[in-house]
């Protein structure tokens, strides 16, 4: 339980930090913190679950991992993706950052409510 705690309190952390990024007009930053806040906190539900810690970037196959209900795991696709275009600079940029950005954050919020319940 204490290990949960540990990353849901990263996932906050990060999450806060998206919101301060976005706030700074660092849309692509503030993605790639929402993705990070979402990753946490499923791998802190992966190991409050089995136990184990699942080393990988890809938020539906964590989502798939802690029975993650369908309609979140479509939001999580496209903030897959969004891991990759902002940290890689030879992967072309994505169109209205800024509004997908946002969009990040509240799917953030919803999915580390959840984490929070499981």
């Amino acid at each position: 339980m204490e290990e949960f705690k540990k990353w849901v309190e990263r996932a906050k952390r990060d999450l806060d930090t998206a919101k301060f990024l976005f706030e700074g007009k660092k849309y692509e930053e503030s993605a790639f913190y929402s993705h990070q806040s979402i990753e946490k906190s499923l791998k802190g539900v992966l190991i409050k679950k089995s136990g184990k810690l699942l080393k990988i970037h890809d938020l539906v196959k964590l989502g798939k991992n802690v029975g993650m209900p369908n309609n979140y795991l479509v939001k999580l696709k496209e903030l897959t993706f969004a891991y990759i275009y902002s940290r890689y600079p030879d992967v072309p940029k994505e169109d209205e950052i800024n509004e997908k950005s946002e969009k990040f954050i509240l799917t953030a919020e919803e999915i580390l409510k959840w984490s929070q319940k499981q």
